[in-house]
């Protein structure tokens, strides 16, 4: 039996691994989907043995978990997404993290996780998939503004007096933006707008009942600056963003990987 895990999460656009060992995170990797997933995944799996020094009879188990956990045939088994991620906090929390919610931002959904105080699920809360609260639609919104993804958060912090963008379904989301653009208003605080949008929204998700805890950020949205500004001023407390945010639901499911085999 080997010493080594990995986790694999399927997202729609983009794939996921992580490799880990000793209960630590050795290594990431990510690439797009592609037509193939399970080609992808075994791509990805050998990329991981091959930068490591290691073969594939060092890898004790392989798990994975997200949209296309189902035919990712080189995995051993699959888990929920709501269930690594739980897990994937243990390993990219900060140190003194208590935990008691995730916000994780995908590309296709948000979702909420409410932890016990051992990392179990509580309870969880999930978008609408026509939402404007994900992170295609900070690109699609991105693209509009002529500006790259990475742009969007930096942007944002510099505008003065931040739009008003009400439309909770993408397509007129979008229309609002285009005509905002028409209208002149200034790119900065339209993306600020945006932010401000999706923090309100996602935090309407969240229940009454289950916000005790420290909060973290997960998934590609909690590396937008702008939107983990708008999600703390929002709540009126400290959101932390994990370690490897991308990846949290892939080192949950090597964790998981880790306790099978």
């Amino acid at each position: 039996m080997g010493k080594y895990y990995i986790g694999l999460d399927g997202g729609s656009t983009y794939l996921k691994a992580a490799l880990i060992g000793n209960n630590q995170v050795i290594d990431t990797m990510v690439r797009n989907t592609g037509i193939d997933n399970d080609g992808t995944a075994r791509k990805l799996v050998n990329e991981l043995c091959v930068n490591n020094g290691i073969t594939p009879s060092d890898i004790g188990y392989i798990m994975a978990t997200g949209y296309s956990r189902k035919v990712l045939e080189v995995a051993d088994d699959d888990i929920s997404e709501i269930t690594a991620h739980a897990y994937g906090v243990r390993l990219t929390a900060p140190k003194d993290y208590r935990p008691g919610m995730i916000i994780d931002i995908g590309g296709q959904d948000s979702k909420i996780i409410y932890l016990d105080s051992k990392y179990a699920v509580k309870n969880f809360s999930m978008n609408d998939k026509c939402a404007a609260g994900t992170g295609k639609f900070m690109e699609v919104i991105a693209q509009i503004l002529e500006t790259t993804i990475d742009n969007v958060g930096p942007l944002s912090l510099e505008a003065t007096n931040p739009c008003d963008i009400n439309s909770t379904c993408v397509v007129f989301a979008q229309s609002e933006v285009i005509s905002l653009v028409a209208r002149k208003y200034d790119r900065r605080d339209i993306l600020a707008g945006m932010h401000i949008s999706m923090a309100r929204r996602i935090v309407k998700m969240m229940k009454k009942s289950e916000k005790d805890g420290d909060i973290l950020m997960t998934g590609g949205g909690s590396l937008n600056i702008g939107l983990h500004k708008a999600f703390e001023e929002e709540l009126m407390r400290d959101v932390y963003v994990a370690e490897y945010p991308q990846f949290n639901g892939a080192i949950g499911a090597a964790l998981i990987a880790s306790e099978r085999g």
